[in-house]
This record gives C-alpha cells, sequence and structure tokens, in this order.
C-alpha cells in the first residue's frame, strides 16, 4: 500500500489563473472549451482539491500595462481606470469595465499567488510592480489636474503578491514578435478559422477581443465574423500599446522597471520544449508534441537572429515550445534565480528543468499532450505555494 503523503499548509492564500494572449473567459467558446484545461477544467479540478481559485479575464490583445491594470480591478473590483495620462498618451478611454471583485479584501495582510501562462506570467510581473510603486505617470498628472481624480493603483501601496510562477512565459520576450508583420496574418487566419467553425451569422458569445477602450465593442447585432473584420481592419495594431508591442524581446527590454523582481516576493518558472536539433547539423525539428498549426512559427523561431538587437538573438534562441523561446521562459536575464532545489527565498527565480516535449498550449491542457497532465502539473504547483512561508 502507497503511504499516504502528508501535504504541508502554511498559508491559504487565494490563486489567480491569468491567460496569455489571444486568451479567453469561462463564458466565451460558447463555455464549452475553457482556456485552462480545455474540455477538462483545470480550475474545477484545483477546487474540488480544496483550493480557493480565481479565473481572471483580461484583454487577449491589450498591452501588458493595461493587463495588469484589469487584473487589478478584476482582483479587487470596480471600474477599469486605465489613468488619464496614460489614455491620452495612446488615444483610447480612460475607462473601462467593472468588476465585482472575486477578492475584494486583498491587501498585504491577505495576499494572492498568480498563475500565468505566456503573456500572463509577464501580466503577473507587471501588477507586482505597478501596486507598490504605482504610476509616476499618472501622479504627476493628477498633481497638474487634481479634478480628474487619480485610480488607487497609481498612488502605490505595500507588495500583497505572495508569488508568481510563471508557465512558458517569454520572460525576455519572444523573437517571433520581431516581425510582428509576419506574426499577425497568423492571428487573423486563425480567428477566421474559428468564425467558419462557430457559424459565421452566429450573434453569440464565441469570442470577446475586450478592446472596448479602443472603440471597437461588438454592436448587439453584429455578426461575429463582421467584428472580426472590423476589429482587424483597426488601426490599432501598429499601435506600441497592444500585445504584441509588449511581448517582443525589445518591448521586453524596454519595460525593465515595470518588470522588475520584487524582493519579497517567491517566483518560479516553468519552461517546455517542442523542437529538437538534428545531429551534426545546424537544423532543428518540431516533434510530435507539437501541434501543427505552430509548426510553422516553431521553424521561424529555430532560424531568426539578431546581431543587432539588446539582448543578442542569436543560435542560443533557436529551441522553443512553439511560441516563446527555451532561453526566455526560465527567468529574467540579470535577474537573481537558481535551479530550483526544494529551498525557494523570496526575491530570486526558481526555474525548473527544461520540459521535454512540452508546447506552450500543453501547459494549459489544451495542446496534443493529454490535458490531465496540465491539471496535474497546476495541481502540484498549488501544493508548493500553499507550502510556502507566509
Amino acid at each position: 500500500m502507497t503511504p499516504k503523503v502528508q501535504l504541508i499548509k502554511n498559508n491559504d492564500y487565494p490563486i489567480i489563473l491569468i491567460h496569455g494572449l489571444t486568451g479567453w473567459g469561462s463564458d466565451e467558446l460558447f463555455g464549452i472549451f475553457k482556456y485552462w484545461g480545455g474540455f477538462g477544467s483545470i480550475l474545477k479540478h484545483l477546487t474540488d482539491q480544496g483550493f480557493r481559485v480565481y479565473e481572471a479575464v483580461v484583454g487577449p490583445f491589450s498591452s501588458n500595462r493595461d493587463r495588469a491594470v484589469e487584473l487589478y480591478y478584476f482582483i479587487k473590483g470596480g471600474t477599469v481606470d486605465y489613468g488619464a495620462a496614460h489614455a491620452a498618451l495612446y488615444n483610447h478611454e480612460r475607462f473601462g469595465r467593472t468588476f465585482p471583485g472575486v477578492f475584494p479584501d486583498w491587501n498585504e495582510n491577505n495576499k494572492i499567488h498568480i498563475i500565468g501562462h505566456s503573456m500572463g506570467g509577464l501580466t503577473a510581473r507587471a501588477l507586482a510592480n505597478l501596486i507598490v510603486d504605482g504610476c509616476i505617470l499618472e501622479r504627476e498628472f493628477y498633481e497638474k489636474h487634481p479634478e480628474v481624480g487619480i485610480s488607487p493603483l497609481f498612488l502605490g501601496r505595500k507588495q500583497s503578491i505572495h508569488s508568481i510562477t510563471t508557465l512558458a512565459t517569454p520572460n525576455n520576450g519572444t523573437s517571433l514578435l520581431e516581425r510582428r508583420d509576419i506574426f499577425i496574418p497568423i492571428v487573423k487566419r486563425l480567428f477566421f478559422a474559428l468564425a467558419s467553425m462557430s457559424g459565421i451569422a452566429s450573434k453569440s458569445r464565441i469570442y470577446d477581443f475586450k478592446l472596448d477602450h479602443f472603440g471597437l465593442r461588438r454592436h448587439q447585432r453584429e455578426t461575429f465574423i463582421s467584428y472580426i473584420k472590423r476589429v482587424f481592419s483597426s488601426s490599432i495594431w501598429k499601435s506600441e500599446d497592444i500585445a504584441f508591442a509588449c511581448l517582443s524581446v525589445r518591448g521586453v527590454k524596454s519595460s525593465a522597471k515595470l518588470l522588475a523582481t520584487r524582493p519579497d516576493i517567491y517566483y518560479f518558472s516553468y519552461t517546455g520544449q517542442a523542437t529538437k536539433k538534428i545531429s551534426s547539423l545546424n537544423l532543428y525539428r518540431p516533434l510530435f508534441t507539437l501541434n501543427p498549426i505552430f509548426i510553422p512559427t516553431a521553424m521561424l523561431m529555430t532560424t531568426y537572429t539578431d546581431k543587432q538587437s539588446t539582448p543578442v538573438i542569436d543560435d542560443n534562441w533557436a529551441s522553443n515550445d512553439g511560441l516563446v523561446n527555451v532561453i526566455s521562459s526560465f527567468y529574467p536575464f540579470g535577474h537573481p534565480a537558481k535551479p530550483y532545489n526544494g529551498n525557494p527565498q523570496p526575491g530570486e527565480w526558481n526555474y525548473y528543468p527544461v520540459m521535454m516535449g512540452w508546447a506552450h498550449q500543453d501547459f494549459i491542457g489544451i495542446g496534443i499532450r493529454s490535458s490531465n497532465q496540465a491539471r496535474q502539473l497546476c495541481l502540484q504547483i498549488a501544493h508548493k505555494l500553499q507550502a510556502l512561508p507566509k
């Protein structure tokens, strides 16, 4: 008989799951196919095991900074305030959607854990700095125009995030987004394929781009395909206040202050690899666990280099999970980091060995790999987070 493992519980902080680029809410895609788990919900799996878990919903194409603001209000509650100065700078509306708040008592005594997939990890890192440092730009604007008011988020306050776990996150950016002109057309094709599968004339809530602040709300009687065409014909895709700009290697580098590692947060990272170098040749092949949809992006990344960029993108960036470079996923360059050894310390990154054969979407259970493996991985992570000292 296998002995029962004694699970350690040193904290009962809730866990927030945050999706990456193109992510969707649990009521989208007809409520059938979940971002976290596909046809088998990771949220439900963790909840059934006794964890308090919430699945955050933020803009799937919004900038990292805007997503962090949305995440704050999703947790705390209230109407999203992107900031008067920021809204004027990027020519979009200041206020967004209103959230009831899943954890309104969130503060320095009632902390949270965040598990972020892909861009979700960057969003978590951005929020961690916003809640402490606030936003100087907004404070300066408020001093000159006190009548417009200011969100408490931009004033800064005490740290209230206990840990951040990143899954397949481009912590140093992805070389794929250095070629935005190639990647955006791929995304367009994916959404038109979704429209075809879902029914072109459907008026149901198949997918929500959540770009209301850019004036791209879906009209009441608008078909899904008409909505897609209008969104992708917008000029926002050339904006620097959009996800693609934030995910590039240059974009992450330029956001260094917003993505700083905080001294009192535990950091963990998991990295997958779905390409393999062919012996004796400087060529790579995709592994069978990689969804065929991502083979073109994976192969593009194995050959892309830029010796003029900072950091330099060379052959060390070739291995990837289909969307994110392996070298970029471990930890932010120049930040305190070590391989996970069972004794994590706050203020440094604890990274796990490469999970060979795990593609980008496998971490959330919607890849080629069995979704049960993603559920078990997230359960293991949840237990480790609960074992962290308060």
